[in-house]
């Protein structure tokens, strides 16, 4: 974890509300908190020489290789969004996503696919559907790319901003690879769910999966939708479900066109708390 990483993460919304002398204490205070959750933080692991001493992982179903990697997909996990220094190993419940994907998932371990996921952190779902699809490749897309905690040849780690249309199109868009499943898990801002199905779903293969985590954040937190914007990606959705129309400033006609034209279902489950939708292509 960079420095800048560390700030922005853990730091960035205190400096914002701070008063002058809270701000020249934390000036003081940071760079010594940095040092010492440098001992903290977690080290790469190889999952290349991982699979070699523990190759019974590739046996295993999606809810334990995601506990087992600590990703919050799970039904439990342990708190990851916190500094390094004050991580506790105490588990706590985690969304519960877990039956869905297997669901979605089981059938295809043996493929040799393209998996794609956007805010992929410290990369504890990568390194999960790593040994679930034996055979695939995985690509990390995150705004901090130097989280990332694994290394593999089957790995691809890369910066992207799923905020702006611009990184979608330079680091994604214009490059020759397409995807298999596309898992969306970044900030979860209406704005930024949006965009990223709609400029994405061309980059999915026939019969290819797009889900998008947390789909519920924008219609349940302020944090993630401060101007009460309509419609959220949630309405949109239901919306081509109930084969009503709907507009949305952050859509092209021309992708609102190509997803129409090309999806085969949508599908909305809810988890422990929040909610995941799975659009399949054609």
């Amino acid at each position: 974890m960079k420095f800048k990483t560390f700030y922005k993460l853990f730091y960035m919304h205190r400096f914002k509300k701070a008063s002058a002398v809270l701000k020249l204490y934390l000036y003081i205070v940071l760079p010594i908190r940095f040092l010492l959750n440098t001992f903290f933080f977690p080290k790469k692991m190889d999952l290349d020489l991982l699979e070699r001493t523990s190759p019974d992982l590739y046996k295993k179903n999606i809810n334990f290789l995601f506990e087992y990697f600590n990703s919050d997909k799970g039904e439990f996990f342990v708190d990851q969004y916190v500094q390094p220094i004050k991580k506790n190993y105490k588990k706590i419940p985690a969304h519960g996503y877990s039956k869905f994907y297997e669901k979605f998932f089981c059938d295809k371990k043996e493929k040799q696919f393209n998996i794609l996921e956007l805010g992929s952190f410290y990369g504890n779902a990568c390194a999960s559907l790593f040994f679930y699809f034996k055979y695939s490749q995985i690509y990390s897309g995150d705004i901090y790319p130097d989280l990332f905690r694994y290394k593999s040849k089957r790995i691809n780690n890369f910066f992207i901003d799923n905020s702006s249309e611009y990184s979608i199109k330079k680091n994604l868009l214009n490059k020759k690879v397409s995807f298999d499943i596309i898992i969306e898990d970044g900030s979860h801002f209406i704005k930024d769910q949006i965009i990223s199905l709609f400029l994405l779903f061309k980059k999915l293969n026939p019969g290819g999966l797009f889900i998008t985590e947390e789909l519920d954040f924008p219609d349940t937190r302020k944090d993630m939708n401060i101007n009460n914007e309509k419609p959220t990606l949630k309405n949109i959705l239901l919306s081509i479900i109930e084969k009503k129309e709907f507009d949305s400033k952050y859509i092209s006609e021309d992708d609102k066109r190509y997803l129409l034209e090309n999806y085969a279902f949508i599908k909305i489950f809810k988890g422990n708390v929040n909610e995941i939708a799975f659009i399949k292509k054609k």
